[in-house]
């Protein structure tokens, strides 16, 4: 079907349902696609509708300005999701709430904006109260839509609307929203109400499909997002053609103990190994766990604590593969005891990952090793390299964290994105230490030769963009303190001072004061196996 075509098309799908469309990635977006194959498939996707990359580009060619008949796609996707779901978009009794999330040709994990919970109001939300009996869930998704609804959709600075939340916490005297009671969160949304018709001059939107317009004009506008554009320039995309929008039912993991978010991977994305690889948060919706601002649990805890949603999510690990034949980066959702698949796609890897990965499928025969070449080809095989500390005795590291993307990294301290950026315009080799780092510090990321942050879990957008980038990580350093005035920073008793050398050990997870010894391991056994399929294709092309 030509590009051109696309926008009149509406591109829906549900669980187990039968495609009339192919799922082109130019089309519908690499999120899109990957969707209806697995809602084909039987996999648990809540069900939702593509609108195209061509408005995109329409809207990005009108100066932001969806084309004429977007509300028309959008009413008839509304009515379709409806008919699979039971529920009602705007409705007093089973209201249907959507999630509104970005989908380019190619995966650009965290560079443009989604907005959950679209759909919430004043006739909606004792809707949703009375049909989950949880009013505490409803009222904690709507102060969640407010603030999102706010700084992506209307532009309002976020900082005024963390303030108010943090006063709340103090007020409580309680560590984290998730801990707030229903009065409080009551009050709490009508403060972030006021603020916002202060801030932005006029009510928050009370008509469900004026926030969905509103939502997906900004999910469109996000491809020129700062970020999203430094992203495609690091990568090579800049020929890409605009983003496609998913609008998604809501399912909800912060209804309670029994429910949760969180991002896996089929294979350890920093080694290769073949594993369940992932974070998990309970009581959490998705942007809790990908922000990297709140702590999760990894596969050892979700597997102690909840032994049957493990065995599940083994299981969706082994279909995953089978169905798109290469590592997957997947997000899912549990709600009350249900698991649902919220998008997959190829794994972003380290290049030891990517070659272990591929020698060890060729093993398992899912790809062949024609396959495995063909995705072989962007690395130079022969830079590939594992770095490792040698450390003498008396040398201690001066503090611990996550590790989220594995080599050794040395440096002088710096605690701000942009002065990372001047110190390797100058030729200085920088680690960026911040207290969380988001996909906004981009530019930052890739100009560091390592991170470590206070916040943040293996599976944040900036630890996934880290390994893609091949720069050492380390997260979840909870005892680094960084200065209001990001001129300083101190891990226990340590103070590090900005230009202080630093030495990141990311196979560990340790933090060391000055610079350290290393030792080079190259992967020999894996290189040796490329060979001989080298070779082997060689002598199949001579006829031998």
């Amino acid at each position: 079907m030509a590009l051109e075509q696309a926008c009149e098309e509406l591109y829906a799908f549900g669980q187990s349902t039968t495609i009339s469309h192919p799922a082109v990635a130019d089309v519908v977006g690499n999120k899109g696609a990957n969707l209806m194959r697995m809602a084909e498939a039987g996999l648990p996707v809540p069900p939702g509708f593509i609108l195209p990359t061509q408005l995109c580009r329409d809207c990005l060619q009108s100066g932001g300005q969806v084309p004429e008949g977007t509300r028309e796609l959008l009413q008839r996707g509304i009515r379709q999701v409806e008919q699979w779901s039971g529920l009602s978009f705007g409705g007093d009794r089973r209201p249907l709430l959507v999630a509104v999330r970005s989908g380019s040709p190619a995966s650009m994990p965290g560079m443009m904006d989604t907005i959950l919970n679209v759909g919430l109001c004043d006739r909606t939300l004792p809707a949703l109260i009375r049909m989950t009996g949880n009013p505490r869930h409803a009222w904690d998704s709507c102060r969640r839509l407010i603030q999102a609804y706010a700084e992506v959709v209307c532009r309002l600075e976020p900082d005024p609307f963390d303030r108010i939340l943090d006063d709340y916490l103090q007020r409580e005297c309680v560590p984290t929203v998730s801990e707030l009671d229903v009065a409080a969160l009551k009050r709490l949304v009508r403060d972030f109400l006021d603020h916002f018709q202060t801030s932005f001059g006029e009510p928050f939107p009370q008509d469900p499909m004026a926030q969905l317009f509103g939502a997906v004009q900004a999910v469109f506008r996000s491809w020129q997002s700062t970020r999203a554009v430094a992203y495609r320039q690091l990568h090579g995309l800049d020929s890409l053609i605009g983003t496609a929008v998913t609008v998604q039912t809501m399912v909800f993991g912060n209804m309670g103990s029994t429910s949760g978010s969180g991002v896996g991977f089929t294979r350890n994305p920093a080694t290769g190994e073949n594993g369940l690889y992932l974070d998990f948060l309970s009581n959490a919706q998705g942007e809790d766990v990908v922000s990297g601002r709140c702590p999760v649990q990894d596969v050892v805890g979700l597997q102690q604590r909840l032994p049957e949603l493990h065995g599940q999510l083994r299981r969706i690990q082994e279909r995953l593969e089978f169905l798109f034949r290469d590592a997957q980066d997947f997000e899912f959702t549990v709600q009350e005891g249900r698991l649902y698949l919220l998008q997959t796609r190829n794994a972003k890897r380290t290049a030891w990952a990517a070659l272990r990965i591929a020698c060890e499928q060729v093993t398992e025969e899912l790809i062949d090793p024609a396959a495995a070449l063909s995705r072989l080809a962007e690395y130079d095989l022969n830079s590939i390299q594992q770095v490792r500390v040698i450390t003498t005795e008396g040398c201690r590291p001066i503090g611990k964290g996550i590790a989220a993307s594995p080599g050794v990294a040395v440096g002088k301290a710096v605690f701000d994105p942009n002065r990372a950026v001047r110190m390797a315009e100058a030729g200085g080799s920088a680690i960026l230490i911040r207290t969380d780092s988001s996909t906004a510090d981009i530019a930052g990321l890739a100009a560091s030769a390592g991170v470590v942050t206070t916040r943040g879990g293996r599976t944040s957008h900036a630890a996934v963009v880290a390994r893609q980038l091949n720069k050492v990580c380390i997260v979840g350093c909870r005892e680094l303190a960084v200065s209001d005035d990001c001129r300083s920073g101190r891990i226990g008793d340590h103070v590090i001072e900005d230009g202080a050398t630093v030495s990141l050990d990311g196979n560990s997870g340790l933090v060391y004061a000055g610079s350290l010894e290393v030792i080079i391991e190259r992967p020999t056994a894996y290189l040796q196996e490329v060979d001989r399929w080298k070779a082997d294709v060689s002598s199949a092309a001579d006829g031998g």
